[in-house]
């Protein structure tokens, strides 16, 4: 057997990206110590963004003092790379940040996000790659525009900015910002009307002073509106998360000899093939040829995954486990070693 390459996103609430590949690698070595493992910690743009790319690319932390989704003072980190910085909107706005009682995107504000695009600007970052995942907000990136315009900065055309998400949802309507995301921030049925007009007064708002409407651009309705506001606002690109970091990493180089592919995510089915992490693994691999086997905490659709292309799609747990013995970060662990043990026998 030639190079295995493992790259699972984190499980949410249970273990990172990196913590999930080296459960995964010592289960492989534990039944063939000379395999060769390459391990790559990976996200779409959420939870582990900053710290994917910094062991793709490498660079410094930053730690700025910023507000919270509540407005409270916080430390959060983003990520310096030559003239790049790599900002996790989560860091500053994200839903961890706050206790199931104070989740209400009614009051909640993008404002930390815009204090960390200052600081980067402000020292010198001409390329700005922005992580949208696991926000608290709703606001359409107001807030982040708000703390620029109170910054007083100046976004002059060199810099750049990228937006990595895997959501392609509108700003607006039923499948926009609010009647989608908002309910998992704490929003109620009224709270989701209520942000919906407002977003949509605000575009068309946006729309007069700028002479161009991006509000159905793909993307716009990602992190509670964020991606509107920088698409709109910022003029960005905006990028599938995983291809991003596939491409700072030279994935298709890593391809050329590589015989397996271990990928996987907490809960796999029908949406893992709508541009998640797996399925944007499995794309690259195609072309080389390179089989791609799909693991998972929970896994439904099974048969629509294997048509996508994975080689095998398999659960880590136990038929008998229970969610709360699941969860638990070691024996999560332990059931992914034992899956490799049985995956590459």
């Amino acid at each position: 057997m030639g190079k295995i390459i493992v790259a699972i996103d984190s499980f949410k609430g249970c273990l990172t990206s990196a913590e999930a590949n080296r459960a995964a690698a010592e289960g492989i070595l534990a039944h063939k110590p000379d395999a060769e493992i390459l391990t790559i910690p990976v996200s779409d743009g959420g939870e582990g963004w900053l710290e994917a790319f910094q062991a793709a690319v490498g660079g410094h932390l930053v730690e700025v003092k910023v507000n919270d989704p509540l407005m409270r003072p916080i430390l959060a980190q983003y990520l310096i790379h030559d003239d790049t910085s790599v900002i996790e909107i989560a860091k500053a706005s994200g839903l961890t940040l706050l206790n199931p009682k104070e989740r209400n995107p009614m009051k909640t504000t993008s404002y930390g996000t815009g204090q960390l695009v200052v600081d980067a600007v402000r020292r010198g970052c001409r390329h700005i790659i922005v992580g949208l995942g696991g926000s608290a907000t709703s606001d359409c990136g107001i807030g982040m525009l708000e703390a620029i315009e109170n910054l007083k900065l100046r976004i002059e055309n060199d810099v750049r900015f990228t937006i990595a998400t895997d959501v392609k949802n509108p700003l607006c309507g039923e499948k926009g910002a609010a009647h989608v995301f908002a309910p998992q921030k704490g929003a109620t049925p009224e709270m989701v009307v209520e942000l919906d007009e407002s977003a949509r007064q605000f575009a068309e708002e946006s729309a007069l002073r700028f002479g161009y409407d991006r509000q159905d651009v793909p993307g716009a309705g990602a992190a509670g509106g964020l991606g509107y506001a920088f698409l709109q606002y910022m003029n960005a690109d905006c990028r599938s998360g995983i291809d991003l970091l596939l491409d700072a990493v030279c994935f298709e180089e890593l391809l050329k000899d590589a015989s397996l592919i271990i990928t996987g995510e907490g809960s796999a089915d029908r949406q893992t093939l709508m541009g998640k992490v797996p399925f944007g693994i499995l794309q690259k691999a195609k072309p080389f040829h390179v089989p791609v086997i799909l693991i998972a905490g929970r896994i439904r659709d099974k048969q629509l995954l294997l048509d996508a292309g994975f080689s095998k799609t398999e659960c880590i747990n136990p038929p008998d486990i229970s969610i709360d013995e699941a969860m638990k970060p070691e024996v999560a662990k332990g059931n992914i070693a034992i899956l490799m043990q049985k995956v590459v026998s």
